[in-house]
């Protein structure tokens, strides 16, 4: 019988691939589980369930949202946020009702529920009406090759940078009218990762900024860190997050931050970042202006970053894990 079953599935590059990842590297001794299917497939946890059944693994421990439906066995399964709950998306229907008939019961039968932030693990208990000590916060972490030291990405002029998805709650409309309305777009440009969508194409093009605006493609870590310690600071001003990576993995590189007042994020950043509201278009606007022209901003909160982020490593978040893990198989 395998002692500690874990997920591998939901390794990769993205922000719950990356806590994943990074989780498998830092923890000895879990067999890992990793078949063709995807973790989140529809049918995934009553399919997780019947495999469940024939491998009968002591626990089974996911780092993602899905947990087997109709498995008897001990299992921890890692809720990240509510973000498909909390994001108003007519789409999300199914969604909701996956959380609410699955996920929901989930957080009452798992031995435990891992979260990665005080704000993340306040919404899950308020929401499921788990007991408070079923869930914990075990934090995300940052580290190589997320340092200021290293190649820096260099576009041939200086530039702020947007890492993430395109998707509605990320604000990236918000950014990019307050990027046009702060007046520095001739001086700075804004690179944002990944491919530009047909609705952020035309939403650049209406604003003017097609000479202003570039995408950048990282695939890997080491590209991405380029990209942060090449940036005159990080923008990111989304509206929900249950935690926030690139604003952590911005600091590591010594990169100033502007992100958002709300949810998890002024949690993960404290003083060491310029927060906005991010459905005020004037005070995005407003911190890009600072960071533009404020030179000695930028060094503070350089220093502030490095100090801030230095708290949040991968082997804390792996110890406080291993931890649930063995209180989980007793």
């Amino acid at each position: 019988m395998t002692a500690v079953l874990y997920d591998a599935r939901w390794i990769g590059n993205h922000g719950i691939g990356r806590f994943a990842g990074e989780v498998y590297r830092a923890l000895p001794g879990l067999t890992p589980f990793d078949i063709k299917r995807r973790p989140f497939h529809p049918l995934d946890p009553w399919l997780l369930a019947s495999t469940l059944r024939t491998l009968r693994p002591h626990l089974y421990f996911s780092p993602g949202y899905n947990p087997p439906v109709g498995w008897e066995g001990r299992f921890v399964f890692t809720l990240h946020d509510l973000n498909h709950l909390r994001v108003d998306d007519n789409s999300n229907s199914l969604k909701r009702a996956y959380y609410r008939y699955l996920i929901r019961p989930a957080c009452h039968r798992a031995q435990f529920v891992l979260t990665v932030s005080e704000y993340s693990r306040s919404e899950i208990i308020q929401w499921s009406k788990a007991s408070g000590d079923r869930v914990v916060n075990v934090g995300n972490g940052v580290g190589p090759p997320f340092s200021p030291e290293g190649a820096k990405y260099d576009p041939g002029f200086p530039y702020f940078l947007y890492v993430g998805s395109q998707k509605p709650h990320k604000n990236l409309h918000r950014l990019l009218q307050a990027y046009a309305q702060s007046g520095v777009s001739q001086d700075v440009g804004l690179v944002i990762t990944g491919a530009p969508g047909k609705t952020l194409a035309l939403e650049i093009q209406r604003l003017g900024l097609t000479r202003n605006v570039s995408f950048a493609v990282a695939k890997r870590n080491d590209e991405l860190a380029e990209l942060y310690r090449g940036a005159v600071a990080l923008l990111f001003p989304s509206l929900y997050e249950g935690f926030g990576l690139p604003p952590l993995e911005a600091m590591a590189c010594g990169t100033p931050v502007l992100t958002s007042n709300v949810c998890a994020l002024p949690e993960i950043v404290g003083d060491a970042a310029l927060q906005a509201d991010p459905m005020s278009i004037d005070q995005i606007a407003d911190g890009i202006r600072r960071l533009a022209d404020d030179s000695t901003l930028r060094c503070a909160l350089r220093g502030k970053g490095l100090l801030r982020s230095a708290h949040y490593t991968w082997e804390k978040t792996a110890s406080r894990i291993a931890k649930i893990l063995q209180a989980a198989r007793q």
